[in-house]
């Protein structure tokens, strides 16, 4: 297994997890490793499920940091339209 060192831990939070562990009978590296796991955990759970297309996403990353304007939304729903209109087209040629 490997080590990991964290710096500047706020004194009132290390004091916090090392009661926690004393109350579970667990040692300090015990009880951070898994308060760490359980942080994955709800991590992984709250990230968005399928059915977010992947314009959705860049766009709400652009969103969230004022990147993207007017003209600039309006043209790519645009694309994202026409793209919806021709999803299930025939191909012409194709058999």
């Amino acid at each position: 297994m490997g080590d990991i060192l964290i710096r500047d831990i706020p004194e009132p939070l290390k004091r916090e997890i090392e009661q926690a562990a004393r109350k579970g009978g667990q040692s300090l590296s015990s009880k951070a490793i898994d308060l760490l796991r359980k942080g994955m955990v709800a991590e992984k759970e709250a990230k968005p499920g399928p059915g977010l297309s992947a314009w959705d996403a860049i766009r709400s990353a652009f969103a969230a940091e004022n990147a993207i304007g007017d003209e600039f939304s309006e043209m790519m729903d645009d694309i994202e339209a026409d793209r919806k209109r021709d999803f299930g087209r025939p191909v012409e040629g194709f058999e």
